[in-house]
């Protein structure tokens, strides 16, 4: 079986996050839906829509978000509208709050370790094709935050999230924190959501992880560690497995002094187990080329 295509390049520029969409070679066509993370109110950590303005103009593109399943300044359409226009997303994209309405659109997922279902904002309904622009870092309860975050906690709607971090025992951010899920059943069901998102667009999706500001926390958290390392670069896939297992072996073979705080992290949370089960759901491989590209 032919490895995946994962490029990496230590540059970290506007420019060059376009360059390390069209070495994928993958026009993505029609209306595009553009995936970030629009950073909660504090953060400090969340990467800026300047940054990403070049690749959003190159796809001609809309960027897209969901609402939280937590207390916060996204856990309302209101509240997280006035957050993308203060962080400044608004301000200069067209942007499409995916679950700002119901109902939830339903993903079925046949072959789920956990979860059969996927609830994600109806609106994803209004593009052809996407950009998962994701910024990795550690993650309090998921370890890690990379692609495959991005596709299942991100583009899940509030309930949406709540069902994958329960398990699929409940859909209402009332009774979630009641009833999180065993760690390991969350991971999987995090990656049975991503595997849906991924056979919703039918190969119509490519995947960009940023690896700067490299905090053991989340851009979800107001109150985050400052970076513990230091930047490392840009890489890119059409192979979201293959893409954040390259992160997650650029962390484990730096040299970097905040390595090991980054380390404890993903493997208190059991990390690479969501890399495993979608691996076992076969949309992508572990196994990749690491191309740099200057």
């Amino acid at each position: 079986m032919q490895k995946a295509k994962v490029y990496f390049t230590k540059e970290l520029t506007p420019e060059s996050v376009v360059k390390m969409y069209e070495v994928l070679s993958k026009n993505l066509s029609g209306r595009v839906a553009v995936k970030v993370h629009s950073g909660e109110q504090g953060n400090q950590n969340y990467l800026k829509p300047l940054f990403m303005s070049q690749i959003v103009k190159r796809v001609n593109g809309t960027i897209v978000e969901c609402n939280t399943a937590y207390e916060g300044a996204r856990n309302t359409s209101s509240k997280h509208k006035d957050l993308l226009k203060t962080h400044g997303w608004s301000e200069l994209f067209d942007v499409d709050l995916l679950d700002e309405t119901g109902p939830d659109k339903v993903l079925d997922i046949p072959n789920g370790k956990v979860i059969n279902k996927n609830y994600v904002g109806k609106n994803i309904d209004n593009y052809d094709s996407m950009l998962v622009l994701s910024h990795f870092k550690g993650h309090p309860m998921g370890g890690y935050g990379g692609a495959l975050k991005q596709l299942s906690i991100g583009i899940a709607s509030s309930a949406g999230k709540s069902w994958i971090h329960s398990a699929g025992f409940t859909l209402n951010q009332n009774e979630l924190w009641d009833n999180i899920a065993e760690q390991d059943k969350f991971l999987e069901a995090m990656a049975d959501s991503a595997s849906s998102v991924v056979n919703y667009f039918k190969g119509n999706i490519a995947y960009i992880n940023i690896m700067c500001n490299l905090s053991v926390d989340c851009d979800c958290c107001a109150v985050a560690e400052d970076p513990c390392m230091k930047d490392i670069g840009i890489l890119s896939s059409l192979d979201p497995i293959a893409l954040d297992q390259a992160c997650i072996d650029l962390i484990y073979n730096s040299n970097d002094k905040g390595r090991g705080h980054f380390v404890e992290r993903i493997e208190r949370q059991n990390g690479i187990h969501t890399i495993e089960a979608a691996c076992d759901l076969g949309f992508g491989s572990r196994d990749y080329e690491l191309i740099e590209i200057d």
